[in-house]
């Protein structure tokens, strides 16, 4: 079982100072200043309200928990995500989201959009509770093993796909998104947020690290240095919605089953869904009674229907 993410890696996100200028590979422009992607600050929703209504109502507010069962095929390691009042109040208070909240949503995606199709081969996700700023300090042999690890059990990795970290700065608990394609030594790195990897040295050493060692054990050939790309994504305009971009980044890649993310320019925007509606939606069927400890399994999701809002 995934620890739980909220104790151990602080979720305040802040601005962060630009660090000094790094040398990088130019991304393409996916969205101009104007068309930013909408975010969940301002008053609050009718859902978000009847979301906050339900979490009053039920047993969560009296300590009770939902568990999300995730079997192998979303992280390679079957668990149990626990979720719990703090977990909803994130989403109807509009805080910081917290890794469980990042799971379940993973979760939500690997079911909907990737099981039984050939997305599976396409697109990988590395558990952010694993792979932090704080593991890496204490110990980063461990942590780029365990990288390494997450390559090997995932075919050959010899045709293009991407493995997805939502990746936790540890120091504000800022998100980002790195996306990483070992066939062609490639690391895409979306920030909702001014900067790029060079705010991370550790994080960004620790990836290298485990990506040239995974080829090594696999006999390929370095053919070429490992080319971070700073994708220039749309921007967050607060301090808290970070998380929501991270997933939202993820969603939109997957649903457009695109691996070269630098000729995506404006399909983010393009393909328009709402993921804040379609999060407050997912865990508002988890808050029933009919959803056991042990059975908050995707086919009940449909419970929602019956306490949605018109």
């Amino acid at each position: 079982m995934l620890k739980k993410a909220g104790k151990d890696i602080p979720t305040k996100s802040g601005t962060k100072t630009n660090p000094k200028s790094q040398k990088e590979v130019p991304g393409q422009m996916l969205d101009k200043a104007s068309k930013e992607i909408p975010t969940t600050s301002g008053t609050k929703s009718q859902i978000m309200m009847h979301l906050e209504k339900m979490v009053e109502e039920s047993d969560i507010m009296h300590g009770a928990i939902r568990s999300v069962d995730m079997d192998e095929g979303v992280f390679r390691i079957a668990h149990s995500e626990l979720i719990a009042k703090e977990d909803m109040q994130q989403l109807f208070e509009h805080e910081e989201l917290g890794i469980d909240v990042i799971h379940t949503y993973i979760w939500y995606m690997y079911d909907t959009l990737m099981r039984g199709t050939e997305l599976c081969n396409r697109f990988n996700f590395i558990a952010a509770s694993r792979i932090n700023t704080t593991f890496i300090t204490k110990n980063p042999t461990s942590i780029m093993n365990e990288l390494v690890d997450r390559f090997m059990v995932a075919g050959d990795n010899t045709t293009p796909s991407l493995y997805f970290l939502p990746f936790n700065s540890g120091n504000g608990g800022h998100w980002v998104l790195v996306a990483m394609d070992l066939s062609r030594l490639m690391v895409y790195y979306l920030d909702s947020l001014p900067g790029n990897w060079s705010k991370y040295p550790s994080m960004k050493k620790t990836v290298d690290a485990a990506i040239l060692k995974f080829r090594s054990k696999k006999n390929y050939r370095n053919r070429k240095d490992i080319t971070w790309v700073r994708v220039q994504c749309p921007q967050q305009n607060n301090s808290i919605d970070c998380g929501f971009f991270v997933l939202r980044f993820m969603r939109d890649i997957i649903a457009l089953n695109r691996i070269d993310i630098p000729k995506m320019r404006s399909d983010f925007l393009e393909n328009q869904w709402e993921l804040n509606l379609e999060v407050m939606e997912l865990f508002g069927a988890l808050l029933p009674a009919e959803l056991s400890r042990n059975d908050a399994k995707l086919d009940n999701l449909n419970v929602w229907e019956t306490n949605h809002v018109a």
